[in-house]
């Protein structure tokens, strides 16, 4: 088994220590992942890391060579040891679905459990949640940027090689339409696109060998990289090697406006009308907005997308909201100068009206109540995930990847059209607590 138990921060298990010796370990208790603002400016953040997340907490027990490590680094007592030996998630998650839009203060997951088994998961959520969303977001304003024009995730060499995977994952649910990377594609069902780089041009003894290489190993529906050399006799040898129906060509380099139109007029005066252009090169969403009257058919993205477009982290954070103890359940909540929190479970509503959406409606509660009774104040947002330890099992793997990505787009679609505007500004809708 592929343990992800010690993918945790240290202080985690010494509270569960701690709380055992006092007693308070196993006291029911609910936490909350949320975030207290939308980082950069953003008029809304997209969650995004649920599947993967699920996949993790079922992985989330300690090993003979963890525990051993711990016991031998004395990270925690022989009882807390005990403890952690036998550890598996036993209690309930409720999150929004993944791809939904989300604002300040959101409930995004809510774990609900001995105070124990929630708060070893502390570290694990954040980490998932944290990026992933962060990308989506980012994505998710690419894509708005781009229209109806797709955008390919190209970013693996940016990023660690596990991040990458995550983040070619949360940009398809965002609305890429596929990835470079292949363990992306084998392990969440993302289509997989690539051709070759600049230095396939240099390897060959000229760049009309190089592309004949590569339309006889790929086809003339192929997309040739264009600008090695001369973007102009790039463009003239790759129409001369593949004929007028050539797939595309792809820009990674100058003026990118003026690249695509003079590329464009030249393909046309080729023959090759059909042609696709294909730019790359540091792309970002005000790049991408920027080419919206350009001549251009597709985009690819690196960098700015797996770095989430400057805000590689989403700002979210996993509080005690509620706990039971001697006099039933209280409500708990940090009061801290600029993190203060709300304490207490939460339902919450995307309130429509004439479908798009005006508000985020959050109802304070307790844990023991019934959740369906305010779902007909508008949209319910949260979902189960896990209820008694069992995982909901259609929001992992590709099938759940495909079912957030649809989500996006139809949740996406409600938010009224401030949204979309790229300018830093305040949250699209207010987030209301009653």
């Amino acid at each position: 088994m592929n343990s992800s138990a010690l993918m945790t921060d240290r202080y985690e298990l010494t509270m569960i220590d701690a709380a055992m010796q006092a007693g308070t370990a196993f006291r029911p208790s609910v936490f909350e992942a949320f975030g207290r603002r939308l980082s950069g400016g953003r008029r809304y953040g997209v969650v995004a890391g649920t599947g993967r997340l699920l996949d993790r907490i079922e992985q989330f027990s300690f090993t003979d060579a963890q525990l051993k490590f711990l016991r031998e680094g004395n990270v925690v007592s022989p009882e807390a040891l005990d403890y952690l030996a036998d550890y598996k998630f036993t209690g309930r998650i409720r999150g929004y679905a993944e791809g939904e839009p989300y604002f300040p203060g959101s409930p995004l997951l809510t774990v609900e459990g001995t105070f124990a088994e929630c708060v070893v998961l502390e570290t694990v959520i954040l980490s998932i949640l944290n990026y992933d969303s962060a990308v989506a977001t980012a994505a998710s304003r690419m894509v708005t940027a781009a229209g109806t024009r797709p955008v390919a995730e190209m970013g693996s060499r940016r990023t660690g090689e596990e991040s990458a995977v995550a983040a070619a994952r949360a940009a398809y649910i965002a609305g890429f339409t596929n990835t470079s990377n292949l363990e992306a594609g084998i392990r969440w069902g993302i289509p997989t696109m690539g051709t070759a780089a600049h230095s396939f041009t240099l390897l060959h003894d000229s760049e009309e060998d190089a592309f004949r290489a590569q339309i006889d190993a790929l086809g003339v529906g192929t997309t040739l990289l264009v600008d090695t050399y001369d973007t102009a006799r790039g463009v003239d040898l790759a129409v001369k090697v593949a004929g007028t129906e050539l797939g595309g060509v792809r820009l990674d380099s100058g003026d990118l406006p003026i690249m695509a139109a003079r590329t464009r007029e030249q393909l046309d005066a080729l023959g090759a009308k059909n042609t696709l252009i294909t730019v790359t090169s540091d792309l970002d969403e005000h790049a991408i907005a920027g080419l919206a009257a350009s001549p251009v058919d597709a985009y690819g993205v690196g960098t700015s997308v797996v770095t989430g477009s400057g805000t590689p982290a989403s700002g979210m954070v996993y509080k005690l909201v509620a706990r039971e103890g001697d006099e039933g359940w209280k409500s708990v909540a940090k009061a801290s100068e600029n993190k203060a929190s709300h304490g207490g479970e939460k339902l919450a509503v995307r309130t429509l009206e004439d479908g798009v959406a005006v508000e985020e409606t959050i109802f304070m509660g307790d844990p023991t109540k019934d959740d369906a009774a305010d779902a007909s104040r508008g949209r319910a947002l949260q979902v189960d995930l896990v209820r008694g330890g069992a995982i909901a099992d259609e929001y992992r793997g590709a099938a759940g990847v495909a079912k957030a990505r649809e989500h996006r787009k139809n949740a996406v679609a409600e938010l009224p059209i401030v949204a979309h505007r790229l300018r830093p500004g305040d949250p699209a809708i207010p987030t209301v607590f009653r």
